[in-house]
């Protein structure tokens, strides 16, 4: 089966299903209802063949697998080059599973234009997938910028708030300034090596006055998608004013698009420009984790108070990738795996009481444990995630990019530590608020618990937050041989099947020791000489 378009397939089925809600005619009610089926069958088909190729995955490998390529314009040496190592396979696993997700949780919530709101998931599914797979530089570009387009429209067209086209604009320009910078170091790295291939520009030496401004263009690209400060302020207007599902596609897959272009470029192609700017990343993670968790302390906005809480966890991420060792990158792609779930779990929290109370203000709540105690439970479990709590997919994330902050420095470990301990005060602060205390408000009282629907929703997601938490090797186990590759470009290297050199050893020459003549040999009435006088003989005999 290793013919199988498999890749070509995850990725582009999401278009034919876009396709075929597109060909739809009918009244507004059953094309709406017909849209809806068909988006979350192609979706929930798209994240079967995902999971077909993370069981087929050879986890002992480091090299690309499931390779396709074909050529796009030969002439300019570009392809059509797909293929999966250990660290896009978890990402492209994570896109996959919170489509479907989505859908099913918009299945009530999205009333008007349903049809286009379907298409836009699945168009948006197509270019998440496809950037995960791209080996081939023009390739990952057209996704990585395509991404915009189905986002901005979801925010401006669907999105809550009364300022929702100002932050799709704000969303738009953002990313796109900070591409444009990519776009440039692109053509200067196809100039340089004659291809834009991935796997051949990992094996090509750039000087080091190239590295630096290269490292630039691409961190201003990638910066503003983390968001790493003070380049995220873009995020909040977006997470506030996007619907329920949009939050959740940010915070779960957008955010790690930044993450992953670091690991896929900036630190294996540019390993000097790395080493040289990693200072620069430590200040700046260390400020997004406690500057971003005093400011989600002061909120009142429950999506905003999360929106701040997901630039925090982020600073986590590119500390822990940027101490170069093998416990830190481990834990900065765990820790974006836990947070694209936690998060966009957390987002469908708020998106549960704001379909009943279409309200997101922390003070309109209080007491839901009485009436909701199913929503209550599934909140905890979530916001004790978000916290790190030992036993969940939080802890292990932050465990080991601290662990790797630690081998590095121990000032920068200490002062990301701060942000612990706040995040730990906004989330009990927000569930306190929320759940705790008396049920006294009478639209309080009429709130129903998780529906079936809902609890389908919540369930794969609470099992994945135990289970990473439980048994995390069964995740970093996928991405140890891709991280020890990734990590080889850092150390020394290695030379193999070189004969040692044959060295002949050193013999002394004999040692011509007259023999001793005892006193009545030579008529010598003088004392025997002792031990040391005779080693001192033999000495001075072997100086001369």
């Amino acid at each position: 089966m290793g013919d199988w378009p498999f890749l070509t397939l995850t990725t582009f089925l999401p278009l034919v299903g876009a396709a075929a809600i597109m060909a739809m005619r009918g009244d507004e009610e059953a094309v709406a209802r017909n849209a809806r089926n068909m988006a979350l069958w192609t979706s929930l088909a798209t994240f079967a063949i995902s999971l077909f190729v993370w069981f087929l995955f050879d986890r002992s490998s480091a090299d690309f697998q499931f390779v396709e390529k074909h050529d796009w314009f030969p002439e300019y040496n570009i392809a059509y080059h797909m293929g999966v190592d250990g660290i896009s396979m978890m990402f492209v696993l994570l896109s996959t599973l919170l489509v479907p997700i989505c859908i099913l949780a918009s299945w009530r919530s999205i009333t008007s234009r349903v049809k286009e709101y379907m298409i836009a998931f699945l168009v948006l599914e197509t270019m998440m997938v496809g950037m995960f797979c791209a080996l081939d530089y023009v390739l990952f570009y057209v996704f990585f910028e395509g991404v915009l387009i189905p986002m901005f429209i979801i925010i401006g067209v669907w999105g809550s708030g009364t300022r929702r086209i100002y932050a799709a604009f704000k969303f738009f320009l953002f990313t796109l300034l900070g591409s444009v910078l990519m776009l440039l170091a692109l053509i200067a790295m196809y100039l340089e090596a004659g291809t834009t291939d991935i796997p051949t520009l990992l094996a090509t030496d750039f000087a080091p006055a190239m590295q630096t401004w290269l490292w630039l263009a691409l961190f201003a690209s990638f910066a503003v998608k983390v968001p790493m400060w003070p380049v995220h302020t873009w995020l909040p207007d977006a997470h506030v004013e996007a619907p329920t599902a949009g939050s959740v596609i940010l915070a779960g897959v957008l955010l790690k698009m930044g993450g992953y272009g670091f690991l896929r470029f900036s630190i294996p192609m540019l390993p000097e420009a790395t080493a040289d700017f990693t200072p620069l990343v430590f200040a700046l993670s260390v400020i997004a984790i406690i500057y971003t968790s005093l400011v989600a302390l002061a909120q009142q906005d429950m999506k905003k108070l999360i929106a701040y809480s997901s630039v925090a966890h982020m600073g986590f991420v590119t500390m822990g990738m940027f101490t170069l060792t093998t416990q830190g990158i481990q834990g900065s792609i765990f820790q974006m795996l836990s947070h694209g779930i936690v998060s966009a779990a957390l987002f469908l929290c708020v998106g549960v009481v704001y379909d009943r109370l279409h309200t997101r203000e922390i003070a309109r709540y209080g007491g839901l444990w009485n009436n909701m105690p199913r929503y209550a439970i599934v909140f905890m479990i979530f916001m004790l995630g978000s916290v790190g709590l030992p036993g969940t997919s939080g802890f292990v994330g932050e465990f080991l990019s601290l662990v790797g902050a630690f081998q590095v420095s121990t000032w920068v470990a200490t002062l990301a530590t701060i942000g612990i301990i706040l995040g730990a005060a906004y989330m009990l602060y927000l569930y306190r608020a929320v759940i705790f205390g008396r049920l006294e408000k009478e639209d309080l009282k009429r709130l129903k618990d998780l529906s079936p629907r809902e609890v389908a929703v919540f369930a794969p997601l609470v099992a994945l937050v135990f289970w990473m938490g439980i048994y995390p090797m069964s995740f970093i186990g996928v991405m140890e041989a891709s991280v020890d590759r990734l990590m080889a470009g850092y150390e020394m290297p290695v030379i193999e099947d070189t004969p040692p050199l044959e060295v002949p050893p050193l013999e002394a020459p004999p040692l011509e020791t007259p023999p001793l003549e005892t006193p009545a040999e030579t008529g010598d009435a003088s004392p025997t000489r002792s031990p040391g006088e005779s080693a001192a003989l033999e000495r001075e005999g072997l100086g001369r």
